[in-house]
């Protein structure tokens, strides 16, 4: 790549790195700021003359270097230059954060302790869980007008414990209802409204199981490329673009009954409606080919059709439905020549993998790329909010050491290794959990439901009492 870069005309910021083609990804951008304003002179004054005020939001996820870099230029230009960090160091829950932004000489901090979004049950609850970490009382609340008088809002903030096993989607369905019908809201049951109910799960893994894509996850998300996983999540991935672009677009206007929209798909992306092919074509058999074409595609990718992706794709491709790059027509090659599947992740068969899914589970990525589904994942809402939210705890599921509720609970035993980071006053699991857990339950505008799947609902629920967090008549254990 830097025999090529010096041909290259200007850089763009992208998903993940791609000199060559004058891409920069976030970590790329991440080191050449701070570099840019150390290092020269000349980026400072400009920055400062341009921008005589810099405030900073989530500082306390703001990458170090740059916060540096920062400081410095404070540090520099005594005159005319104004610098603001905002943040909440109890809100840090990515692990590269800066964290606590210490003040320098002239500084001055201001603390704001009111909320103005959360209920009066769920300031309640984050209260507690920041009295043991840095003690803010939060104050107010959120207030509405009745019959013309400013009232606090009360809420609801629940826990329900549940057992861990092999039913979970079912007892979640479960949980909802009950929840329905205990307020007589069916708010909880709400699926589509991304700002009425929310179900924050830990990673985007227990997103996929419940929405019917595990596999797919899996083929592009472990010890894939960074392309692959970053762009399987923001749906940029050259795998999946033309299934979000195309594919799963005609197919949903086909089951709609719009059949203008799918006109007006194939016009854009099937070689078939190129000028000259359409001029010399039976308009009534070009037609009927393409109205049969896609109902074999539509019983394609429904659930039990036995169909895999690379099918659907070499389907389109046979019947020159869709234009396929030099890249993509090698990996189909390359599935039409691999009988066996391929089970052990490596970023050399992520590609493969994916196109050996069942092509039903493209519905369930659809969805959860679209927001059409309540799913999101508990590190991605921090600066929402949502009328009511249902927090998904489900360590079984997580698979990752940076988080445990098990261990910030206290129904599963500290390594030696947390007890090292916590004699330390380093960060650890327990504190991570902690921010995270603050930040899911502070989310919610009227409602608060934490779901707790465990092995020993007992022991879980005694943990939970200790824990004080919400009151006693608010604990419940569904068997």
């Amino acid at each position: 790549q830097l025999t090529k870069i010096d041909h290259v005309k200007g850089f763009r910021y992208g998903t993940g790195s791609d000199y060559t083609n004058g891409v920069l990804g976030h970590s790329d951008i991440l080191r050449i700021g701070p570099a840019f304003i150390q290092d020269h002179a000349l980026m400072r004054s400009v920055l400062t003359r341009r921008f005589p005020v810099i405030f900073i939001d989530e500082s306390q996820d703001t990458d170090p270097a740059f916060v540096e870099a920062l400081r410095h230029v404070a540090r520099e230009t005594r005159q005319g230059f104004c610098l603001g960090f905002f943040g909440d160091p109890v809100q840090k829950i990515y692990m590269q954060g800066a964290g606590p932004i210490e003040t320098e000489h002239g500084w001055e901090t201001l603390e704001k302790p009111e909320n103005f979004r959360c209920p009066q049950a769920v300031l309640r609850v984050i209260n507690r869980i920041r009295a043991e970490d840095d003690g803010l009382k939060q104050t107010r609340g959120r207030r509405e007008i009745v019959d013309g008088e400013e009232v606090a809002v009360e809420g609801t903030a629940r826990v329900l414990i549940l057992p861990a096993d092999d039913q979970r989607q079912e007892r979640l369905e479960y949980v909802r209802q009950w929840l329905a019908d205990q307020d007589n809201d069916d708010g909880w049951l709400e699926s589509e409204d991304e700002n009425a109910l929310r179900l924050l799960v830990l990673v985007h893994r227990m997103a996929a199981a419940r929405l019917g894509f595990p596999n797919l996850y899996s083929a592009l998300n472990d010890k894939s490329s960074e392309d692959l996983s970053s762009g399987l999540i923001d749906g940029t991935a050259w795998v999946v673009r033309p299934f979000l672009s195309y594919i799963m677009p005609v197919a949903l206007a086909r089951q709609e009954g719009r059949e203008f929209e799918i006109m007006r798909l194939l016009r854009k992306h099937c070689p078939r409606f190129q000028p000259e092919t359409v001029a010399a074509a039976d308009t009534a058999g070009f037609l009927k080919a393409l109205r049969d074409e896609i109902a074999e595609l539509m019983a394609m990718i429904e659930p039990g059709s036995g169909a895999r992706i690379g099918d659907v794709v070499s389907f389109l491709r046979a019947k020159n439905l869709m234009a396929l790059g030099e890249q993509y027509a090698a990996l189909v090659e390359t599935f039409a020549q691999t009988e066996e599947q391929v089970i052990d992740p490596a970023p050399e068969n992520a590609a493969l993998r994916f196109m050996q899914c069942d092509a039903s589970e493209l519905w369930g990525y659809r969805k959860y790329i679209e927001k059409l589904s309540p799913f999101a994942t508990q590190q991605g809402i921090k600066g929402a909010e949502f009328e009511k939210v249902l927090v998904v705890v489900d360590d079984q599921e997580g698979r990752s050491n940076a988080f445990s509720y098990g261990k910030y609970l206290g129904v599963t035993p500290l390594s030696d290794t947390d007890r090292g980071h916590i004699d330390a006053r380093r960060d650890s699991v327990i504190g991570r959990t902690r921010r995270l857990f603050y930040v899911c339950c502070s989310r919610a505008v009227s409602d608060l439901a934490v779901v707790i799947f465990t092995e020993d609902t007992t022991q879980m629920r005694d943990a939970i009492a200790e824990k004080a967090f919400f009151e006693p008549d608010c604990i419940h254990v569904i068997e």
